[in-house]
């Protein structure tokens, strides 16, 4: 049981929040605003249903945005194969999409409700989810209260704790004493992870590795890679991939040190694609020509950097060159998923600011198929020479490669430790008639 210390934290914690919820309302109205949240599912954010609960038992699962979505998906499909129905919860529009996309009917998707006592006792009280199992570093106190109160057990799966994260819960040891007790089970990405969650209380810990591994590489549309593929003819290529503010200058910056020498098109994918009409009038007030994938411009010649606008084509992306720079880690912290270019067969770059993906990093640096740069002189350095050194350049692929398929198996451990939780739910969907199953 929590210390009293700890109730009364929580309390207050949990209190702010309802105090807080006319601000949220007005916060949720500015995000629909700018396009952030769906006007016709906005109701989904205070748990009112827009779908129906089907009959027989269902696992309620919770990834934030595009990459825990991505990384829950073979998860998802495991579960459905053992005749269990899903709900998947995501926060944001961009996931949505890939949910619809890469699932479609396997799963009901809904957003997640706010993490305001009232929502979520509305969402819990629809769906009466069996069992809740929420992606990476998702810890909302009211939802874990309220799937506590209900006897729900609660999986953290691919769990993550970041140096920040973590600092912040050791300021706050009464709440998280509070919340993480209520954890039924966290598997964690690495043994570092999974000490971490130990010290804040949870006290069913294992460690599986990173789900992200076993996921499918993004898909792409073979037709429209092959007629960019003849439109950029004999040029080199690099990318600067899942970029941050500053990371596009960067990328303009190595651009048009590198021009004269090797006339490559550079590809600009950012993270929040919502920004690009800023970066184009950057890249222009620069002299650069820019093609937009949404626009559908033509590669010529003259274009200088062809701006990847759009949600769901990494795949794309990435199989349009063999040397990618992964951002948020040159002029933002955390880093980004550099898993997806080594699986696809490119040389990897990143700045050091990398903690949230520090154990993906050191593998493949171990391997010799990511490198680290300190500023943008060193990245125009690092992506000159993969350019032109093909012997080094391909080198760096085939360890990524290799390393990316050592680390695979997180898929299998998960499965095995959800495996009390899960069979009994398999049992149980089994033995309804065929017709309430297929619900």
């Amino acid at each position: 049981m929590s210390s009293p210390r700890a109730r009364f934290a929580l309390g207050v914690y949990r209190t702010a929040g309802v105090i807080a919820s006319p601000i949220v309302g007005a916060y949720l109205a500015y995000r629909t605003a700018k396009g952030k949240e769906e006007r016709a599912r906005r109701t989904e954010r205070f748990g009112y249903a827009s779908a129906n609960r089907p009959q027989g038992p269902l696992v309620w699962f919770h990834a934030a945005s595009v990459g825990e979505t991505n990384a829950v998906i073979p998860l998802i499909r495991e579960i459905r194969r053992r005749d269990i129905h899903v709900i998947l919860t995501t926060g944001t529009i961009t996931s949505a999409r890939l949910a619809a996309e890469r699932i479609g009917n396997e799963a009901i998707h809904q957003y997640v409700p706010l993490d305001l006592k009232p929502a979520v006792s509305r969402f819990l009280e629809y769906w009466q989810p069996d069992c809740a199992i929420i992606a990476e570093s998702e810890i909302w106190p009211a939802t874990v209260m309220e799937l506590g109160r209900r006897r729900i057990p609660q999986i953290l799966v691919n769990a993550r704790m970041s140096d920040r994260s973590f600092a912040r819960w050791q300021r706050r040891t009464a709440i998280a004493e509070a919340l993480f007790e209520n954890l039924a089970l966290v598997i964690a990405q690495s043994d570092i992870d999974a000490e971490r969650f130990r010290d804040l209380g949870a006290r069913h810990v294992t460690t599986s590795g990173n789900l992200k591994v076993d996921t499918d590489a993004p898909p792409y549309d073979a037709s429209v890679l092959a007629r960019y593929k003849k439109q950029i003819g004999d040029r080199k290529t690099w990318a600067a991939i899942s970029t941050f503010d500053g990371e596009e200058n960067a990328a303009a910056v190595v651009h048009r040190t590198l021009k004269e020498r090797n006339a490559q098109l550079t590809i600009i994918v950012p993270r929040h694609p919502e920004r690009s009409d800023e970066i184009e009038e950057m890249l222009v007030k620069q002299g650069l020509k820019v093609a937009r994938r949404t626009r559908d411009d033509v590669l010529s010649p003259d274009v200088d950097i062809f701006l990847g606008d759009t949600i769901g084509e990494m795949g794309l992306y990435l199989r349009m060159t063999e040397v990618a720079f992964v951002g948020r880690s040159l002029f933002a912290e955390g880093g980004q998923n550099p898993l997806e270019p080594a699986m696809l067969g490119c040389a990897v770059l990143s700045g050091s600011n990398v903690q949230n993906f520090r154990e993906a990093y050191q593998k493949l640096a171990r391997r010799g198929s990511a490198r680290m740069v300190r500023d943008t002189e060193m990245l125009a350095k690092g992506v000159h020479y993969l350019l032109i050194n093909g012997e080094a350049r391909h080198s760096m692929i085939e360890a990524g490669v290799t390393a990316v398929q050592e680390m695979r198996g997180a898929l299998t451990a998960t499965v095995k430790s959800l495996e009390p939780y899960i069979n009994p739910l398999t049992v149980k969907a089994r033995l309804l008639p065929r017709s309430v199953a297929e619900g």
